[in-house]
C-alpha cells in the first residue's frame, strides 16, 4: 500500500530542478520519496508503469470529463515518482482534452519512461 501511495502522491516541489538531468524518471527525487529503499522504488515504478501503459491505451477513448479525472490522476502520479514530461503532458491534456497532438504526446512521454523503467530492471 506504501508503493501506491508513493506513486498516486505529487511531490511538494515543482518539477524543476532536475537532479538527475534528462533522464525520463527523476532518480533523485524518487529516491528522496520513498527515503532511499531500492525495494520500494522498484515496487512504485512498475505500479507507475501499469497505470501509464493502461492510460495509453484508455484516454483516447474517453470523452470530457473523464479523460480531464485520468489525465489529472496520471499527473499527479507522474510527479510523486518524478516522471516530469508525463506529468507535463498529463496536465496539457487535463487542460485541453481531447486534442490528437497532446495524446500523441503524452504517448511519447509514457514510451519513453517505460522503456527507462525496463533497463533499470535489467
Amino acid at each position: 500500500m506504501a508503493a501506491f501511495n508513493i506513486a498516486c502522491e505529487a511531490p511538494d516541489s515543482g518539477p524543476t530542478p532536475r537532479p538527475s538531468g534528462d533522464r525520463p524518471i527523476d532518480l533523485v527525487h524518487l529516491a528522496k520519496q520513498t527515503g532511499g529503499d531500492k525495494n520500494l522504488e522498484a515496487e512504485v515504478l512498475t505500479i507507475f508503469a501499469k497505470q501509464i501503459r493502461k492510460a495509453v491505451h484508455e484516454l483516447p477513448g474517453l470523452s470530457g470529463n473523464a479523460q480531464v479525472r485520468l489525465a489529472h490522476t496520471i499527473a499527479g502520479s507522474a510527479k510523486g515518482v518524478g516522471a516530469f514530461e508525463v506529468a507535463r503532458t498529463a496536465e496539457a491534456i487535463e487542460n485541453k482534452p481531447g486534442q490528437a497532438r497532446l495524446l500523441t504526446a503524452f504517448t511519447k512521454a509514457v514510451v519513453s519512461v517505460d522503456s527507462f523503467i525496463i533497463g533499470l530492471n535489467r
